[in-house]
């Protein structure tokens, strides 16, 4: 299976936890789109269909890759 960047990983998740919290303080609909352009990303990247989901994903893959970088290092 093809995992996305790690790097890609982590600025989606931070993008998508930071729309999230503008749109639940007033966001505006510039915002909405933002955040359901990066949903659509994650999803797509992770084989998910909800953000939710997608969001789990995102950050086991992303706790696996760090895991795998300390055993290279060792």
């Amino acid at each position: 299976m093809l995992r996305a960047h790690p790097s890609l990983l982590r600025e989606l998740v931070e993008r998508s936890e930071r729309l999230s919290r503008r749109l639940e303080s007033g966001g505006s609909g510039e915002t909405r789109r933002q955040l359901e352009d990066v949903t659509y990303t994650l999803c797509v990247i992770t084989g998910t269909r909800r953000l939710d989901t997608a969001l789990y994903v995102a950050r086991q893959q992303l706790a696996d890759g760090m895991r795998g970088e300390q055993s290279l290092r060792r």
